[in-house]
């Protein structure tokens, strides 16, 4: 697979092998690697989210053509697996067992990928639920997972049981991004529905809803950070929010330029908070001791990049628009 790397040196950036956006540029103390998942036959992948599985490699979904990559960064190697008929995956966590488990929108399933076989298990939503429209997931505590549905849906499944709940959300169509706390709690934002959630029971789903200060904001995603703030991704306003439970205060800031488009949020291990922003297509990292932003342009137009995660010194994302995955290592 092709990479291409980006290193700042002093105020400079050298390119290799590519066409970059003029506006694209490397800040210094920082370095850009990108790289070509594009399938073999030619078709669309769309790279979307991606998550480290744990032996240096990184899981990424292939929404487009219903596969999950797994990627070696030293080669630059694919291996791809293929989740099922009609599968459409959108996220993808590393669970306490270290396989990839994937939240297959186009399947309306959660399905589980074996870290060594590779092997796919699949468990389908009840029938009256639908087209779900499957999101994100996470993991609690005690190792159930807990799942988001854009059509109106949050759910949790226990591996151990194979026992799946699904409920209707409290305010209808949106449930978008989802995470856990430091403290253990899970919490989700609605995109439609414009607010954050608490599933204040974790015995019986019970929710409560937050609203953020701005309204129709659209809360796309949410991550926690080491104290249990909450950072979340608004699409609507451009902003990015961040909620304190422990004190109930929210603030807000928004990114840079004119009609920015906060898509993803990801908090790395020395919470510093990464965004993307489909209006400037970049990915922007903000951090909240100065307050401020740092961006880093696409070396392509429309890179779109949905969701990103990481480990400790390098941020990752998914440019679903290029059939790209990137890397920013930072820290040096």
């Amino acid at each position: 697979m092709l990479r291409r790397d980006f290193l700042a040196l002093g105020s400079a950036a050298l390119a290799f092998g590519a066409a970059r956006p003029a506006s694209a540029s490397v800040p210094a103390g920082f370095k850009v690697t990108y790289f070509d998942v594009r399938a073999a036959d030619g078709k669309r992948v769309g790279s979307r989210d991606v998550t480290a599985a744990g032996d240096g490699t990184f899981w990424f979904c292939g929404q487009r053509n219903g596969t999950l990559g797994r990627i070696d960064p030293a080669t630059g190697q694919v291996r791809v697996v293929a989740l099922g008929q009609g599968s459409a995956p959108h996220g993808v966590i590393r669970g306490p067992d270290g396989a990839a488990w994937v939240t297959d929108g186009g399947q309306n399933a959660i399905a589980r990928v074996d870290a060594k076989s590779h092997e796919v298990k699949l468990w389908k939503l009840p029938e009256r639920f639908g087209y779900a429209n499957l999101n994100t997931a996470v993991f609690d505590a005690s190792g159930t997972l807990w799942f988001t549905g854009q059509a109106g849906i949050y759910g949790r499944f226990v591996p151990a049981s194979e026992k799946m709940d699904v409920w209707e959300a409290p305010r209808g169509r949106g449930p978008y991004g989802i995470t856990r706390t430091p403290q253990g709690g899970i919490w989700y934002v609605s995109l439609a529905g414009n607010h954050l959630a608490q599933i204040e029971d974790l015995a019986t789903g019970r929710v409560r809803t937050l609203d953020p200060p701005t309204p129709n904001q659209g809360a796309r995603r949410v991550w926690t950070d080491s104290a249990g703030r909450l950072w979340i991704s608004e699409w609507n306003s451009g902003n990015v929010s961040m909620h304190d439970p422990r004190d109930g205060s929210w603030k807000a800031w928004r990114l840079p330029g004119e009609r920015p488009r906060a898509y993803s949020v990801w908090v790395d291990p020395s919470d510093k908070v990464w965004l993307t922003d489909f209006a400037s297509n970049s990915i922007v990292r903000f951090d909240p001791a100065n307050e401020k932003f740092t961006a880093f342009p696409s070396d392509r137009f429309d890179a779109n990049v949905r969701q990103m995660d990481g480990v400790d010194g390098e941020a990752w994302g998914g440019e679903s628009g290029n059939d790209r995955l990137v890397r920013i290592q930072y820290g040096a």
